[in-house]
């Protein structure tokens, strides 16, 4: 099992180097790119509204969308990359960006939980089996700078634009 945090902590650089594969193969068109944005925004959307939530590694958080779904910034990042696949209008590159969203974010998250259960004894298990109760918390953009959120957004523009210049 210690191949999981491995992975874990080099899902970032294998992500560009995938990134790189993918716009090379790419082939979009402004259907694929319009049809793509709409899957990615609302995983942009989704990943803007948990970062205002969460409070990494000082708590379990248990408002916004992370009521509803553990891990609502990686749901947000799959939204994102199968929104990228859609618009680079390749199966091989949708195939590629599966393989690797599955591969890296299910090892993110066993890591992180593994993480949490030892950090918060009990109530993370608690939490992961539905136990504890929602926290009544509002949204914070300061949260979602701390979180480095831009960073996701810029990415997503970012991607986007290149798709659009190898139309």
């Amino acid at each position: 099992m210690r191949l999981l945090p491995l992975i874990a902590r080099w899902r970032v650089p294998l992500g560009f180097l995938s990134a790189a594969v993918a716009f090379v193969l790419a082939r979009p068109s402004s259907l694929s790119l319009t049809v793509g944005l709409l899957v990615a925004v609302p995983g942009e959307l989704l990943r803007i509204w948990a970062a205002g939530h969460i409070e990494k590694g000082r708590e379990i958080t248990r408002s916004g969308p992370y009521r509803y779904v553990r891990h609502p910034l990686y749901l947000g990042s799959t939204l994102l990359g199968v929104g990228f696949g859609i618009a680079a209008r390749s199966g091989i590159v949708l195939a590629l960006t599966v393989s690797y969203l599955a591969v890296t974010l299910v090892a993110a998250m066993r890591s992180e939980e593994a993480v949490l259960d030892t950090k918060f004894a009990g109530a993370y298990a608690a939490y992961r089996a539905g136990l504890s109760e929602p926290v009544a918390r509002p949204f914070s953009w300061a949260r979602v700078v701390k979180n480095r959120e831009y960073r996701a957004v810029v990415g997503l523009v970012a991607a986007f634009a290149v798709l659009a210049l190898l139309q």
